[in-house]
């Protein structure tokens, strides 16, 4: 214990001295991509032969319906494109034995699954993840919506509920834009930028890794490496999971849907500013979305804009503690 204590207070100091320096973002994203496809590739070597499990389908018209796929190659998405075409566009998220799981993760074992989509009678879980997955949406967006000369830190998505009117994205931009206060056109840019990711209807790869891995993912960022330690901590597997959507890696506290081809009506409400926090100028930016399945008319959806306007309040995270208060107290 005493050795792996040492070790990781090693790493830590390394991961430090690595992000004294920041390097451009296109290069930021690249190291990230490059470590994701490698631990990706290592995972999929733990299954050499194809061993064959069987999946035994629930839902409406499924019951009995027993699927024989393959141990951690096929994923719940694999699953659907055994059943109907509704199956494949509609589910965008699954049940594995009763637990959440990801649409594109590998299955590794018999299991029960339960395809999940917005029209279920009690979609509270996917409409959670859809919220967590807008966010994550918004956060991909911001990371690059400015020149390379100015610095984004992506800090901990804060927990909302749908009901709140607004998902969140909290944000610590370069000190150099402290002073800016965005248009109603720099929002409009921002809503730009994410509908061509949805556009382009990405899938949200999902990754379980040790925190090791997680933190080489995430070297270049202070705040992350603070928060990988947190969410193995909270993990009863002491594991964490990241995403990849594009060529955007990021850490994720829920499961998200499967693509951001799900997302139809999309808007970037607002950026409001908090406050000096440990990390710098902290900003929220929120906005609104509605899935493909849910459409709203132009006059309510308006209505739902000038809600998802308004600040959402959040109990700041201990996540936004650095990493010298952390360690004293």
């Amino acid at each position: 214990m005493a050795a792996r204590s040492v070790c990781r207070q090693l790493h830590r100091r390394l991961c430090s001295a690595a992000v004294a320096v920041r390097p451009p973002t296109a290069e930021v994203r690249s190291h990230r991509n490059a470590v994701f496809s490698r631990e990706q590739a290592r995972q999929r070597a733990l299954y050499p032969r194809v061993e064959k499990i069987e999946v035994a389908m629930q839902g409406p018209g499924l019951e009995g319906t027993l699927l024989i796929m393959n141990k951690g190659m096929s994923t719940p998405l694999s699953c659907a494109q055994h059943l109907t075409e509704y199956h494949v566009t509609n589910s965008a998220l699954a049940l594995v034995d009763g637990e959440l799981w990801p649409l594109l993760q590998p299955l590794t074992h018999s299991c029960s699954l339960t395809l999940l989509t917005f029209k279920d009678s009690d979609p509270t879980l996917v409409n959670k993840a859809y919220w967590h997955s807008c966010a994550a949406l918004l956060g991909q967006v911001l990371e690059t919506a400015f020149k390379d000369d100015f610095t984004v830190e992506l800090l901990s998505t804060p927990e909302v509920p749908v009901t709140s009117g607004a998902f969140c994205c909290d944000v610590v931009l370069d000190p150099q834009l402290d002073s800016w206060t965005p248009s109603e056109e720099s929002l409009r840019s921002l809503t730009r930028g994410a509908q061509q990711l949805i556009y382009q209807d990405l899938v949200w790869e999902p990754l379980e890794v040790t925190p090791s891995v997680a933190q080489e993912v995430f070297s270049h960022s202070r705040y992350k490496l603070e928060e990988v330690e947190q969410k193995a901590a909270q993990n009863p597997k002491g594991r964490v999971m990241i995403y990849r959507c594009g060529d955007h890696v990021l850490l994720s506290g829920g499961p998200l849907v499967a693509r951001t081809g799900l997302c139809f009506q999309y808007e970037v409400t607002a950026l409001h500013t908090l406050g000096q926090g440990s990390w710098g100028l902290q900003r929220r930016a929120q906005g609104l979305s509605l899935p493909l399945q849910l459409q709203a008319h132009h006059t309510v959806w308006s209505k739902l804009r000038q809600r998802a306007a308004k600040l959402v309040e959040v109990p700041r995270p201990e996540e936004a503690a650095p990493p010298s208060a952390a360690h004293s107290s």
